[in-house]
């Protein structure tokens, strides 16, 4: 039997990546196709590539075998990352005002940073991939006779203009206004709303042992395309499907294939009725702040955390510098009225090593994040119980799934 083709278009970029250690070209579009290949697909992946990408995507479609039909680009648009949950710097480049255009029965489309595309198919997934001003679909000309639009929470906000709305609104919403047959909404631990046009299902989340996050949204949206345009499965089961595959690839940082997929049994992540109602839960940030390396890793844990939608107290900002009798009943305050504890474990600060026991023997949760000291260093707190990781974006994930299950 003759495979459908997908044809997959979007961005191809270089990533970045100082602590884990990533230097790659792949962007979305290149990591769809990878991603697709490994699952047995036929594709073929259109895109603006500079020499070096070309000679990169080249190599890599000859191993995994997918087409590439690419258009000559000058510059390279580069992402670079201290860790994954950072800002990105961006080289950008001049805007491509001249449009890619493809025409095939099954399209994968992604936003484009530097450019856009229009294209016209049977069955398409798009993926708008802008965190300030999400088009939809048919905005550029583009067509599809069966359409199914992924997005995150904020961009669906966005797209709908429907600022207080709950996600089933923004779905309904969305459903209509790009005259969509499916929606899928991302909402992190809570999984995925998923609207096919006649009713709605949540879809969850599933943990990973360790959390590569950089290209993990690119990897769901690639699954989905793979099992509801190849497969035809149900929108429902191929969200599902490419969930377990968003864990498989942050646990591996690899893609994986039909057999691998179907033998990974990942832990589905299961929030609290209070979480899902909107409950935030209050950390503790435990961590030392006396040096200008220690300082920068309290103000990048208290923003993430922040990001993930946890109330945070820290001792630096909500307490800060002073003696005993000014600082210690106010620490342990914070404690006490905190859901849980992340703490910043290297260099095995005395203060911060004190606060994780007391927390523990009052029964608060501690995740820690350590990834220079000895296992021998550790051994109490892996015997009380703390959520220990080396990996400082896995920490801060694993401290979200611990807190939106209470």
């Amino acid at each position: 039997m003759i495979k459908e083709t997908t044809a997959i278009v979007g961005g191809i970029y270089r990533e970045h990546c100082m602590r884990p250690a990533w230097r790659e070209i792949f962007g979305s579009a290149g990591r769809a196709a990878s991603a697709m290949a490994s699952m047995g697909a036929s594709v073929e992946l259109f895109g603006w590539m500079d020499p070096l990408a070309l000679e990169v995507l080249a190599s890599r479609a000859t191993l995994e075998g997918f087409a590439l039909k690419p258009t000559s680009a000058h510059h390279a648009v580069t992402f670079d990352y201290d860790h994954g949950l950072a800002e990105p710097r961006i080289d950008r480049c001049k805007k491509i005002e001249i449009p890619l255009e493809v025409v095939a029965d099954q399209v994968l489309r992604f936003g484009i940073f530097e450019g856009d595309a229009i294209v016209h198919g049977k069955r398409v997934v798009y993926d708008p991939q802008d965190a300030y001003e999400p088009k939809v679909f048919h905005a550029n000309g583009s067509t599809a006779d069966e359409l199914a639009v992924i997005l995150n929470r904020n961009e669906a906000t966005l797209m709908s203009g429907l600022q207080s709305a709950s996600v089933q609104e923004l779905a309904e919403a969305l459903i209509e206004r790009n005259q969509a047959s499916v929606v899928v909404i991302k909402q992190g631990p809570q999984g995925a709303l998923v609207h096919d046009g006649r009713s709605m299902c949540q879809i969850p989340a599933y943990q990973s042992q360790s959390v590569w996050k950089l290209g993990s949204g690119d990897t769901f949206v690639a699954h989905f395309a793979f099992w509801w345009m190849h497969e035809r499965k149900s929108a429902a089961e191929s969200a599902n499907l490419a969930s377990r595959a968003t864990a498989y690839y942050c646990q591996t940082r690899g893609f994986p294939t039909r057999a691998g997929l179907s033998s990974f049994t990942p832990i589905a992540i299961t929030p609290s009725s209070a979480f899902c109602n909107g409950w935030q839960p209050r950390v503790y940030l435990a961590g030392p702040f006396f040096t200008l390396a220690q300082l920068w890793l309290i103000e990048q844990a208290r923003r993430d955390l922040q990001s993930m939608g946890f109330r945070v107290f820290s001792p630096y900002h909500d307490v800060g510098h002073g003696s005993a009798d000014d600082v210690v009943k106010l620490d342990l305050k914070g404690i006490d009225d905190s859901d849980i504890v992340f703490a910043i474990g290297d260099g095995l600060d005395s203060g911060t090593i004190y606060e994780i026991g007391y927390a523990r023997a009052k029964g608060k949760p501690v995740v820690m994040y350590c990834e220079n000291e000895s296992v021998e260093d550790k051994k109490m707190m892996e015997g009380s119980d703390c959520v220990l990781h080396n990996d400082y974006v896995s920490a801060i994930y694993k401290a979200l799934w611990v807190a939106c299950s209470l």
